[in-house]
């Protein structure tokens, strides 16, 4: 008889949420106990968990000699990597990148339009009830259809959006760590993305990001934290950028040198700037962020939605089949890349 497979999941999903889950085997045993710390988790239940589904509920490494994979419920897990968890022997950890795909890159084209066409400025003005003067010289828009937009980070977020950005007729320019495999091999639903690599027109490695960022009109930024990525978006790379260019951050708030950018934007060395992410957050109050020219701020809103744990569990799900076959899980964290 095949051994029972326990799996604990921490996270408050619904019954129809976990229906799936619960059909897939009989040898799979769900377990949902809702923790905000390892010690709301009974220590039996810690000691014959294999399988662990959750956020930040990380126990150290002696409470579950049994655990073997850590399926993490978020896309970035830089905020768990000096956990000693992950540095258990054995263990296989994944992240749920892909997930918030859809709703992220549909959050990239939405600022994209409303910053070219000046809907900050429109909205400021009806609340003044003020009908804008020389609205020529101040609202005259920047069309999306016919620009070239950088994509930096080209996985599921990044991906997704070149395929949103087809009917508007754009030059999409593309850079990735490993600019030699254009293909997608992490998880991606059917219909979305770009799982080829077709949709750009040239892809570039991450040490040749300025040569691509001088062409755009704009630049969106989806990366991860790593070691590698950490400041890659500075002063070097904001001088090379159009005037009239828009810069959107997505990824992950250290990536862009805060500063360098309120620089860039206050010399009105760039068009314009969407943060959702912050090297530090929430936001502080103080930042000098928040009244900077031309820029628009949103609280890290850009991979919700009402369909995240729909989307989740089908990608958990699809880990899980893998798992019970031994094949290769999606989204495998490699600690050499940090992600």
């Amino acid at each position: 008889m095949e051994n029972v497979i326990e799996v604990l999941i921490t996270l408050p999903l619904s019954e129809e949420e976990l229906a799936p889950l619960r059909e897939l085997a009989p040898r799979v045993n769900i377990n949902v106990h809702v923790a905000r710390r390892p010690e709301d988790v009974p220590d039996d239940l810690w000691k014959r968990v294999e399988v662990l589904y959750t956020d930040r509920v990380l126990p150290p490494p002696e409470r579950v000699p049994n655990l073997r994979w850590l399926q993490f419920h978020s896309a970035g897990i830089d905020f768990a990597l000096d956990s000693p968890l992950l540095r258990k022997e054995g263990l296989r950890v994944t992240t749920l990148s892909g997930a918030a795909a859809p709703q992220a890159a549909e959050y990239c084209l939405t600022v994209m339009l409303a910053i070219a066409h000046h809907l900050p400025d429109l909205f400021t003005a009806q609340s003044r009830a003020e009908w804008p003067r020389e609205r020529a010289e101040r609202l005259m828009p920047q069309e999306l259809r016919g620009s070239t937009v950088g994509i930096i980070g080209y996985g599921s977020i990044g991906r997704e959006l070149a395929r949103l950005l087809q009917p508007f007729g754009v030059t999409i320019l593309a850079a990735k760590r490993d600019a030699m495999h254009p293909e997608d091999t992490g998880y991606f639903v059917e219909g979305l993305g770009d799982p080829h690599g077709t949709l750009f027109t040239r892809l570039y490695p991450y040490q040749a990001i300025k040569g691509m960022m001088k062409l755009c009109d704009f630049v969106v930024v989806t990366t991860p934290l790593t070691p590698e990525t950490r400041g890659m978006i500075g002063a070097d790379e904001l001088a090379v950028m159009k005037p009239t260019a828009f810069l959107i951050v997505v990824g992950r708030g250290s990536v862009v040198d805060e500063q360098a950018l309120l620089n860039a934007l206050h010399e009105k060395r760039l068009r314009g700037a969407v943060l959702d992410v912050f090297a530090e957050e929430p936001l502080a109050p103080t930042s000098p962020l928040w009244k900077a020219p031309n820029l628009l701020i949103t609280p890290h809103i850009a991979g919700m939605s009402t369909h995240y744990n729909e989307r989740a569990v089908a990608l958990f799900l699809a880990n899980l089949r893998r798992y019970l076959t031994g094949a290769p899980l999606y989204n495998l964290y490699q600690p050499p890349l940090g992600y």
